[in-house]
């Protein structure tokens, strides 16, 4: 038993060897999903005008979604904000009136500067009334970075060798008060799962009533950030409505039926046809 456990170290010791720097460092960014959790509120940032604020200032009246990025990515970060700025277009919800949208940078070098610039360009190509008001862009030190990081699971590792970080892709939606609700990996967010998740994130205070209803139809699945359809709803709504359209049609049925004994009943000749009372018959 000794034996194989020393052949199995030295197997493991020479497979993380052969790691490359890169994967080393690829392999402590990634994604820990936190449902449920709560954001330091009073962890303080620095808006797009350089002014200091605390995270939880963009929450209490409206649910969020919160995408930490680094501004100067090349590739990954730039996708991830294109994508929330396409289900942003594709949702019938405002934001700044229904919802906030925050972004993070998570490399604590970058500056306001650059995330001015970074607003201007989304705010632009939003072009709804009160953009500004609905899209913030932060930037904060190490340790607020960290606290907010951490609370929602997000890890992400810097590369000295192509000066880039590897980090993991996604959108966070939070509830007013600052709680994790759902995430969604990727760069592409549906725009009717992000609606759902919304609708969920605020209880109900914004979506129709019809909204409400779609929600009741489906549940979350946490592994792929998907709304699924779910049966035995489903079957409880279409069971419901089967009741109602045949307690309807019997309440047709009977109320025809008492109609019909209210009419004057025709007599019968032994030698005729049915004749009606006052119809005069002809011999």
């Amino acid at each position: 038993m000794a034996a194989w456990l020393a052949v199995f170290a030295l197997v493991s010791l020479s497979s993380s060897r052969a790691q490359t720097p890169q994967q080393q460092i690829a392999a402590r960014a990634g994604l820990e999903q936190k449902l449920g959790a709560q954001v330091p509120l009073h962890t303080q940032f620095r808006d797009e005008h350089g002014g200091n604020v605390e995270i939880g200032s963009f929450f209490g009246a409206r649910p969020a979604i919160v995408a930490l990025v680094y501004y100067d990515c090349p590739n990954l970060c730039t996708l991830v904000l294109n994508g929330i700025l396409q289900t942003a277009h594709e949702l019938k919800f405002d934001a700044g009136k229904d919802y906030e949208i925050v972004v993070v940078s998570f490399d604590p070098h970058e500056q306001p500067a650059l995330a001015a610039a970074k607003k201007q360009i989304y705010i632009q190509r939003y072009g709804r009334s009160g953009a500004a008001n609905g899209w913030h862009f932060l930037t904060g030190d190490a340790n607020a970075i960290a606290q907010l990081s951490n609370a929602v699971g997000y890890h992400f590792a810097y590369d000295a060798t192509t000066r880039q970080f590897a980090h993991p892709s996604t959108m966070v939606v939070l509830t007013p008060a600052g709680k994790i609700a759902r995430y969604f990996p990727g760069i592409e967010y549906p725009p009717r799962d992000v609606r759902l998740a919304l609708i969920e994130a605020s209880q109900n205070h914004i979506g129709s009533l019809a909204d409400r209803v779609f929600l009741l139809c489906f549940h979350y699945n946490p592994t792929t950030g998907k709304y699924g359809l779910l049966i035995d709803r489903v079957m409880q709504i279409a069971g419901i409505g089967t009741a109602l359209v045949l307690g309807c049609y019997i309440a047709i049925m009977v109320g025809r039926d008492r109609r019909a004994r209210r009419l004057p009943a025709p007599f019968q000749r032994s030698d005729g046809p049915a004749v009606r009372p006052y119809q005069k018959a002809s011999f």
